[in-house]
């Protein structure tokens, strides 16, 4: 186990790690305690259970992820008869309301289970090595890793629909056609309140704000490095009307296309559409 001291200066980097551990064999019953900060337990072989808020027990089989927030009640352990392993890393910063708001943190599911934690353990081991080595960059270090820490996670969740990354690869590869959600329901041969749902668990966001997202990046690469007019870059993206693709690439963006491009835009003789 090692721990952090972040100063004010790390923790306006969103996410600080304040500490990481692994453990392994007939460990000790932690709790019932609350903290001030959150922690990321992941189970990664054996059994055991876990009660949060006060809930009674509820039964942990590996691969799974405990969620501990601040301020909440937890009691959780290993079964004593054969142990469990275990890699945790505990965090703070203000990041955390975004992540939770985007589906990557989930108070209110403490107890998830994991496809696979080979991603998690790839982090929390690099932490480990870090923590070791030392040195003037380990705070810096240790918080980017947090980050990861998170997609790892979201990555490993099991919790998918049960028509899975099929439905957003498909979603993907469509962005662009010029159809509403519905149709993109209607292609994909499901409910437009499934698709949202799928969505939802994948990103964060709403179907719409996702294909925006890739709406958006598409028509930049097209600006910065192609000739072709605004209302071909918009037709390219999905949009009939330049003028609406204009306006909405301007405030989400921050500037319009043609100011985009301007500061964008590879000049040499090998662009092309």
């Amino acid at each position: 186990m090692r721990y952090f001291s972040p100063t004010a200066n790390h923790r306006r980097l969103g996410l600080v790690c304040l500490g990481v551990g692994v453990q392994k064999g007939p460990l000790p019953v932690v709790g019932p305690r609350a903290l001030d900060h959150h922690v990321a337990v992941v189970v990664t072989r054996g059994r055991g259970w876990f009660s949060h808020g006060g809930r009674p027990p509820q039964p942990v089989t590996a691969p799974a992820l405990l969620w501990l927030v601040p301020g909440v009640e937890h009691h959780y352990g290993p079964d004593p008869r054969t142990g469990w392993e275990e890699c945790f890393v505990d965090f703070a910063g203000h990041s955390v309301e975004a992540y939770t708001d985007l589906g990557y943190i989930t108070p209110d599911r403490p107890l998830a289970p994991l496809s696979g934690t080979a991603g998690v353990r790839h982090v929390v081991d690099g932490i480990v090595r870090a923590a070791r080595t030392g040195g003037p960059l380990l705070e810096v270090e240790a918080a980017a890793a947090v980050h990861a820490l998170l997609v790892a996670l979201r990555y490993a969740r099991a919790e998918v629909s049960r028509h899975g990354d099929a439905v957003m690869d498909a979603l993907a590869r469509d962005a662009l056609l010029p159809i509403s959600v519905a149709e993109h329901a209607a292609r994909l041969g499901i409910p437009l309140p499934e698709l949202r749902g799928a969505v939802r668990r994948s990103t964060g966001e709403g179907v719409k704000e996702y294909l925006l997202g890739i709406r958006l990046s598409r028509a930049k690469e097209l600006l910065a490095r192609t000739d072709l007019p605004v209302a071909g870059v918009a037709r390219r993206v999905g949009y009939d009307d330049p003028g609406y693709f204009s306006r909405l690439f301007s405030r989400r963006v921050g500037m319009a296309p043609g100011r985009f491009r301007a500061q964008q835009s590879v000049h040499d003789t090998g662009r092309r559409s």
